[in-house]
């Protein structure tokens, strides 16, 4: 279940969104997480603390604790799938770390950050407040109501409006060369408000957006059946198709025909077995 943010939230929230018992039809205990480009906030209210597994941690995962915040990737991660968990949380705009996590975007980039780590004992008692509440919808209200509260309590910095449109105009398919130029600034200070702003640099940000352009169009192709990997590669804007195969895998740890077989739901989660020797889900 996704909604869109309490007005107050809107300039800082992209969607909330709570994950119930039972919301995952495959029996998969792994999801591969695919980069978008954007930042988390996740609640764990329910279940086994969050798990991921990446080049680190590929057998048994790192163990996150249940509030952990997530920084913008260039790559995808495995998420340990838990089937009797209830799960809160929220996706963030650009430039709202500063705000609601008191770090620029770039210090959270490419990690998992346990929410204690930055709140204090405050996350722990915040989660402890709405944890029980009774219906979906509340669970959304309540994250989103602590959200608010920190808001009036911190005096929060904004986000600089012009990294906040060159992140747009990125996400749009605009080339980093003509955002810098409409933006006033020289090519150093903007990779670096950027960076700060989203949590990649520029040419990266460009990159991830692209895929998730791609994605887009397999994930409405694939429900239809009407398109060719090579139009998909053309209309995201990749040179060729070699160069959007190579991206593809870099990016998702699958081909696009892979891709295509697994049972997707949700564009930037994709079912995967875990290998024999890993632990499983409870």
């Amino acid at each position: 279940m996704q909604q869109l943010p309490h007005p107050s939230l809107a300039g800082f929230i992209k969607s909330v969104w709570v994950g119930m018992p039972g919301d995952t039809a495959s029996p998969a205990s792994r999801e591969h997480i695919l980069p978008s480009g954007e930042m988390h906030l996740v609640f764990r209210l329910r279940g086994p603390e969050i798990r991921i597994f990446d080049d680190q941690h590929p057998a048994d995962g790192l163990g996150l604790g249940h509030a952990v915040v997530g920084g913008a990737r260039a790559g995808f991660y495995a998420k340990e799938v838990a089937g009797t968990s209830e799960t809160v949380g929220v996706q963030l705009m650009p430039g709202a770390a500063l705000a609601l996590l008191g770090l620029p975007a770039n210090e959270l980039a490419g990690q998992h950050t346990r929410l204690e780590d930055l709140w204090g004992n405050s996350a722990r008692w915040m989660r402890e407040q709405w944890a029980e509440a009774a219906t979906p919808a509340q669970k959304m209200q309540g994250l989103q109501g602590i959200l608010r509260a920190r808001l009036k309590s911190t005096s929060p910095s904004v986000a600089s409006p012009a990294m906040v449109w060159a992140a747009a105009q990125l996400k749009a398919g605009a080339t980093v060369r003509q955002t810098v130029a409409q933006s006033g600034y020289s090519h150093r200070q903007f990779i670096r408000l950027l960076s700060q702003c989203v949590g990649l640099p520029p040419k990266q940000y460009s990159r991830v957006q692209r895929f998730q352009r791609a994605l887009a169009l397999l994930h409405r192709g694939g429900a239809t059946g009407t398109f060719s990997l090579v139009n998909v590669a053309q209309d995201a804007g990749y040179s060729d198709q070699p160069h959007f195969n190579r991206e593809f895998r870099q990016f998702s740890g699958l081909t696009p025909e892979q891709y295509l077989r697994a049972p997707v739901v949700s564009p930037n989660h994709v079912p995967v077995p875990a290998p024999p020797f890993a632990r499983q889900a409870p």
